[in-house]
């Protein structure tokens, strides 16, 4: 008879061998079509073509085009180059480190035995973890960075309402700026810095909306608006920069107000577990105590 823990690990084993025969079997249907178009052996009457071409442009390639890019996507609102070599080595960690701790429960419950609710319990809680834990750090990175730019735009406008004014243009005040804010936040220098270097390439406003793609907070909203307003219609902005830094920042100020407004009801919480109810229970336990003894 197999034990219940052999059987739930042969069934892991089982779903894990039928994963990578899958993979495996649409890895070589794609290798065999890039063959096939490489020698052009396509044909009407090829059918074996026509289905590796349907497998590799209908679920294949849509499947690993849209996981790279969503990967991408969260290192580059992580603040992470798409460069880095992390991001080629991101799912195969993620996936070794899965298949690495099922292995060590199951070598661990051989060692001390387990009942089978808490081995399953325990591969299903890393199973979680593994698969929803480094996904959440990357959001958790992106919202602070979003944030972390958008609370220091307001003095990015008002140093680029200084530039205009003094008879800069957009492209080189961006350019100065990205100079000079090294010192004060490398980071908004870098954002500066990156789109100006995009801006000679694909021009200011596609610039801009990458820059808006990578920052995608209500701040950075108006203040794209506002620059490719004024590289469309040739308007002044040092009035409308100004204006807008003393609106962020008013919105901000509104912001931590509200956050402070509710710090009183977060704390009425902890107040009633931690304070009230051992206060109750100090004042009601004498009494208790001496009808218990009575009685």
């Amino acid at each position: 008879m197999i034990s219940s823990q052999l059987y739930v690990f042969l069934q892991l084993c089982s779903v894990f061998l039928g994963v990578v025969l899958i993979a495996l079997v649409i890895f070589r249907l794609v290798k065999r079509k890039m063959f096939l178009t490489q020698f052009s052996l396509k044909s009407g009457s090829n059918r074996m073509a026509g289905f590796v071409e349907f497998v590799s442009e209908k679920v294949a390639k849509p499947a690993v085009e849209s996981n790279n890019q969503e990967i991408n996507d969260k290192f580059k609102r992580a603040g992470i180059s798409s460069k880095s070599k992390w991001i080629n080595f991101y799912m195969p960690i993620k996936y070794g480190a899965l298949m690495l701790g099922c292995a060590s429960i199951y070598i661990y419950s051989l060692k001390d035995p387990l009942s089978t609710p808490t081995l399953v319990a325990l591969m299903a809680s890393w199973l979680i973890a593994c698969i929803i834990l480094p996904d959440a750090i990357l959001d958790a990175r992106g919202t602070a960075r979003i944030s972390r730019v958008s609370r220091q735009l307001p003095y990015l406008l008002d140093l680029l309402a200084v530039c205009v004014q003094t008879g800069m243009t957009i492209e080189s005040a961006m350019n100065y700026l990205s100079k000079e804010m090294a010192g004060f936040d490398r980071e908004l220098a870098a954002l500066l810095k990156k789109t100006n270097d995009r801006s000679r390439l694909v021009g200011m406003q596609k610039a801009l909306d990458e820059l808006y793609d990578d920052i995608p907070s209500s701040e950075m909203r108006s203040f794209v608006m506002t620059l490719k307003q004024s590289l469309q219609y040739g308007s002044s902005i040092y009035g409308v920069l100004t204006t807008l830094a003393g609106d962020i920042r008013d919105v901000q100020m509104l912001t931590l107000e509200e956050k402070i407004g509710k710090l009183a009801a977060k704390m009425s919480v902890p107040l009633i577990l931690f304070i009230m109810i051992p206060i109750v229970i100090l004042i009601a336990a004498p009494g208790i105590l001496r009808m218990m003894s009575n009685v």
